[in-house]
């Protein structure tokens, strides 16, 4: 399928709550319009989406951009990326990851980091097909409600 990937725009809100739907998220338009606004103005960050000749928005991919601490450069990590179920496996998720690893590059990124859930098994079968390959364990803290 081909699709032009450019920045989200506010107006995208909606489709792209759609899309993020696709992963079982309950992320509803105003939460998208929030982020949006709050990542419009950031260097670091990008939030981009898959446009069908159609004008209808097929895919998302967000990226964020983090200094090593411990070693040169920059890391980029792909905070979410979605294509709804019915334009999966037409070229709309590889488009997008190369747009997000794209701009990884041009902020001096040395790798690009994608966190995917163990039950994603035909995702973790795409991000290798594009080269990925597991490299470490994550441990996680979640903020309790008591907070």
């Amino acid at each position: 399928m081909k699709v032009a990937i450019r920045r989200a725009k506010a107006e995208d809100a909606a489709a792209i709550a759609v899309c993020l739907s696709a992963l079982g998220y309950g992320t509803s338009a105003t939460l998208v319009a929030d982020k949006l606004s709050v990542l419009r103005d950031s260097s670091a960050d990008t939030v981009l989406v898959a446009e069908h000749p159609s004008a209808a928005i097929v895919g998302v991919v967000s990226v964020h951009v983090l200094p090593l601490f411990h070693a040169p450069g920059n890391l980029a990590r792909l905070t979410a990326l979605a294509v709804p179920l019915n334009h999966q496996r037409q070229g709309v998720g590889r488009a997008l990851v190369a747009a997000a690893e794209a701009f990884a590059w041009q902020h001096d990124c040395r790798r690009v980091e994608i966190t995917s859930g163990d039950h994603r098994e035909d995702a973790h079968a795409f991000y290798r097909a594009l080269g990925y390959e597991v490299d470490e364990r994550r441990f996680i803290k979640h903020r309790s409600s008591a907070v």
